[in-house]
C-alpha cells in the first residue's frame, strides 16, 4: 500500500492489518450496507489496495500473455478486462485475475491484478518464461490505487468524480485520473493514480459508506467470481472454479501451460466437480470459514468431496463461500464442513448459468 494512500486511510479511520483494510470501526455497519447496496439501496465504497498488480510491456507483450494465460488477451482490445487463469502444466491454477490494456491503450501493456499475496511468486514464475521475448513485468502495486464502488448509485457517482462510465459489462474506459472498469451493472473498479486518489476517495464517500475488505469479498462471492490464494494454489483446474462461465478460458485460442488438460476435459472428459455458492451457520462465533478447508458429504464417508475457494461473512448470517464440490455429493443434499458430523452447507443459486455436462 502506498504510504500516502495509508496515512489517508488511517486519518479516515481504517483499521489496516497486512496491507488490507479490514473494517472502518464498525464491521456490522458496514456488512449491512453492502447487502443494501447489492440490493440496491444507496453505494459502498472499498479500498482494494490487497491486490496486487503486475504491469506487462513491450512489443511481444501481447503474445507472450497469449501462451501463458487460459483467457483470450487479444479481447482486451481496445477497451475490455477478461477474467483468466495461469496455470501450471497440469493444467491446475497458480493464480486467477482481472487483466486489461492500461491507459496508453493499443501502445501500451497490460495490467493483471491479483491477490497480493501471490504476486511475487506469479510474476518470478512467468519471468521465467521470457526468454528472448520483448517483454518486461514489474509491480506497479504501489503506482497505482485500486478502489470499488457497489450500488445502484456506483454509476451516476463516477460519472460525477470521473467525467465518464464504462456502459457494457467488463468495458474499461482511461482518463487523466485513472482508469474505470464496469464488473457489473452495479459494481465498479476505479485504478487511480496515487495523487488523485485521496480527492477522488473523498469524493465517492460522501455518497457511498467506506466499507472493509470483507465487505468486497462477500460482493464477489456472491456474484460468483473466484479468486485462488495460496491456500488453494495448484488445486483445481478452470472449469471447476466455473471460469469458462466468465468468459476466463478460451477454447479456440493456442497453446498455454496446462491448456491439453483444460481442452480435454472440456471436449473428452465429463467434469465431476463444479463452483457452488453456498452459506453454513457455524456452532461458534470464535470460528471461521477459510479458502482450503474441505469438505465432506455422506456418499464420501472420511473421504473429502470438496474444499472451499473463497468465505466471507454474510450479513444474513453465518459464512457465504464458494467451493468446489462432487456433483453427485451436492446432489445428495448433504454437503457438510470441516467433518462428515460438521455444520450443514446450504446451497444457493449462482448468478450465472454452469454447465454440469
Amino acid at each position: 500500500m502506498d504510504p500516502v494512500w495509508r496515512a489517508h486511510q488511517r486519518n479516515i479511520g481504517a483499521i489496516i492489518e497486512d496491507d488490507r483494510i479490514v473494517s472502518y470501526g464498525d464491521a456490522t455497519t458496514e456488512l449491512a450496507s453492502t447487502r443494501s447496496a447489492n440490493a440496491g439501496l444507496g453505494a459502498v465504497l472499498c479500498d482494494l489496495s490487497h491486490f496486487g498488480l503486475i504491469h506487462f510491456s513491450g512489443e511481444d507483450a501481447e503474445s507472450f500473455l497469449q501462451g501463458q494465460l487460459s483467457c483470450d488477451v487479444r479481447k482486451t482490445a481496445p477497451s475490455a478486462a477478461l477474467y483468466g487463469s495461469y496455470c501450471n502444466p497440469k493444467g491446475r491454477m497458480l493464480a486467477s485475475f482481472l487483466i486489461w490494456r492500461d491507459r496508453n491503450g493499443a501502445d501500451g501493456g497490460y495490467l493483471m491484478q491479483l491477490p497480493l499475496a501471490l504476486l511475487t511468486s506469479v510474476q518470478k514464475r512467468l519471468s521465467m518464461y521470457v526468454l528472448r521475448a520483448k517483454v518486461k513485468l514489474a509491480d506497479s502495486s504501489g503506482m497505482l490505487v485500486p478502489m470499488a464502488v457497489a450500488g445502484d448509485d456506483a454509476g451516476s457517482l463516477i460519472q460525477e468524480i470521473m467525467g465518464a462510465i464504462p456502459l457494457a459489462h467488463l468495458d474499461v474506459i482511461h482518463c487523466e485520473k485513472g482508469s474505470v472498469i464496469r464488473l457489473a451493472k452495479n459494481r465498479f473498479e476505479l485504478v487511480i493514480t496515487p495523487e488523485y486518489a485521496p480527492a477522488v476517495w473523498d469524493g465517492l464517500s460522501k455518497d457511498a459508506l467506506p466499507v472493509g475488505g470483507p465487505c468486497w469479498d462477500w460482493l464477489e462471492i456472491k456474484a460468483g467470481i473466484p479468486m485462488i490464494t495460496p491456500a488453494t494454489q495448484e488445486q483445481f483446474i478452470p472449469q471447476m472454479t466455473n471460469l469458462e462461465a466468465i468468459g476466463g478460458v478460451s477454447f479456440q485460442k493456442g497453446c498455454y501451460p496446462g491448456q491439453e488438460v483444460v481442452s480435454r476435459t472440456q471436449y473428452l472428459g465429463k467434469i465431476k466437480r463444479r463452483m457452488y455458492l453456498a452459506n453454513v451457520r457455524l456452532p461458534s462465533s470464535e470460528t471461521r470459514v477459510e479458502a482450503g478447508d474441505e469438505l465432506f458429504s455422506v456418499d464420501m464417508g472420511d473421504q473429502s468431496s470438496g474444499m472451499v475457494v473463497n468465505a466471507a461473512p454474510s450479513p444474513n448470517g453465518g459464512f457465504d463461500l464458494l467451493a468446489v464440490m462432487q456433483i453427485g455429493s451436492v446432489e445428495t443434499g448433504q454437503i457438510r464442513w470441516k467433518s462428515p458430523e460438521g455444520p450443514l452447507l446450504e446451497i444457493m443459486p449462482l448468478p450465472y448459468p454452469v454447465d454440469q455436462q
